[in-house]
């Protein structure tokens, strides 16, 4: 199982988590600030559970990407 998490509210909308993994995240038309696709919120951090093992590699590149540090990834 995959887990990937974002932060969403400390986003600078910078677009390299979207260039990374564009299946799992996308840029905001309203606020400019990416959206973890199909995520849950829960105090501020939404969150994707996936049993798609193969997404994890482009999550990571997106969680190293990530200027902010706002993004993570885990394989359980």
């Amino acid at each position: 199982m995959v887990v990937v998490t974002l932060q969403r509210d400390k986003c600078i909308g910078c677009n390299y988590c979207v260039e990374m993994a564009p299946s799992e995240f996308q840029m905001s038309k309203k606020d400019g600030k990416s959206v973890l696709l199909q995520s849950k919120e829960k105090k501020g951090f939404y969150t994707l559970k996936s049993h798609d093992d193969s997404i994890f590699a482009e999550c990571l590149q997106a969680q190293n990407a990530c200027p902010v540090k706002i993004i993570t990834a885990k394989k359980l």
